[in-house]
């Protein structure tokens, strides 16, 4: 399978909470070192937010792959969350606020989660708190109500806008002490209802971005614990992949258009091939106990458990760098022409060998999702 090492020394550019330095760059990485730079060694959030367009410049100069370029934007983001969060806890400090009364842990949600983001990620993330007394809940909750509406401001401010769908730590629905999300995981799973799935749907794919890890970890037992038995709703979690729509018409061909659209050979290429893809991928690690995030990982780990098949995995991996490869390309011509980067791709722009290939990977895509659905 063609799997990226996670021990990869790229994963190691973003890791501290600090600009490279550009001399530390080998020559090989000339691209990289003049974009780093360009930023300078202590930029606001919101020029390293915008700095990812000339990141993603040097990295398709340095002809990475689509799948790695997604990984680092992603690492570079998670720099950014932590810097937000620290910085508003810096602000609380000054205010009078004092330090967190308890332990915490910020998630990122989907693609940030997965780290598959690309150009245009909304923020989509949650707070998991350390359990403490009912009688505390008014003094604690405003502390942590407060820290996560500042942050959430702040990344907004620096360009990654609030969610619309309000998955965000500043509401009470995703800012939960430890014991609540495992009681709300077991509401959300104990029966078919579409809402309900499509939440729990959100919160499993998470990633500890800032915080006490150990209640990730106590996250992903609750998950693990709730989900393989909860059979009405994997029934409800496949019903709605399988009413996802696919970019393919009934005799398979590609169709473009649609609402949102910016003319009718625009395919939205996130919502009818990306996310489905994503999605059958995650139910088959639901359904297989398989506690991996990232959709290559999980693809590696139905493989090793006997789950799905090695060409079949290796199909979907080939599709998904396809796709992020589209998506990218598509959002750097955007923010070339001043528009605002989107997951919709024109057909008129591929040549006829990259058209029979998007053609056969949303075959592909659709026979996984069928396999993934099966009863």
């Amino acid at each position: 399978m063609r799997l990226l090492h996670r021990a990869s020394p790229w994963r190691r550019l973003f890791a501290a909470d600090a600009v490279p330095d550009p001399m530390r760059l080998p020559g090989l990485l000339a691209p990289l070192r003049e974009v780093v730079e360009r930023l300078g060694p202590a930029p606001t959030l919101a020029e390293a937010r915008a700095w990812q367009a000339d990141l993603l410049d040097a990295l398709l100069r340095l002809e990475l792959p689509a799948s790695r370029i997604s990984q680092l934007l992603s690492d570079h983001n998670d720099g950014l969350y932590r810097r937000a969060i620290a910085e508003s806890l810096t602000e609380m400090r000054g205010q009078g606020w004092g330090e967190p009364p308890v332990a915490f842990c910020v998630l990122t949600l989907g693609s940030a989660a997965r780290h598959e983001s690309l150009l245009a990620p909304d923020q989509d993330n949650a707070m998991i708190l350390a359990d403490y007394p009912d009688r505390r809940h008014t003094e604690i909750d405003a502390y942590f109500q407060s820290l996560g509406e500042r942050f959430t401001q702040r990344l907004d401010a620096a360009g990654i806008p609030l969610c619309q769908g309000h998955v965000m730590a500043r509401w009470p629905m995703w800012r939960k002490r430890r014991s609540e999300w495992d009681a709300q995981l077991a509401i959300w799973t104990g029966e078919r209802r579409v809402k309900r799935v499509q939440q729990a749907n959100i919160l499993l794919d998470f990633h500890p971005v800032h915080g006490d890890p150990a209640l990730a970890r106590a996250l992903g037992e609750s998950v693990a614990r709730h989900l393989p038995p909860a059979g009405g709703f994997l029934d409800e979690m496949a019903t709605l992949l399988e009413e996802s729509p696919l970019a393919l018409d009934r005799w398979g061909r590609v169709v473009g258009g649609g609402e949102g659209a910016p003319h009718q050979t625009a395919v939205d290429l996130k919502h009818r091939a990306l996310l489905p893809l994503v999605g059958a991928v995650r139910l088959l690690a639901v359904r297989h106990r398989i506690r991996a995030v990232a959709t290559r990982e999980r693809l590696a780990a139905l493989v090793m458990a006997g789950a799905l098949d090695a060409q079949r995995a290796d199909e979907t991996i080939r599709a998904l760098e396809r796709l992020q490869a589209l998506l990218l390309e598509a959002q750097r011509t955007a923010l070339a022409q001043g528009r605002a980067p989107d997951g919709w791709v024109g057909l008129d722009g591929l040549g006829e060998d990259r058209r029979l290939l998007l053609r056969h990977d949303l075959g592909r895509i659709r026979d996984l999702v069928r396999y993934a659905t099966k009863r």
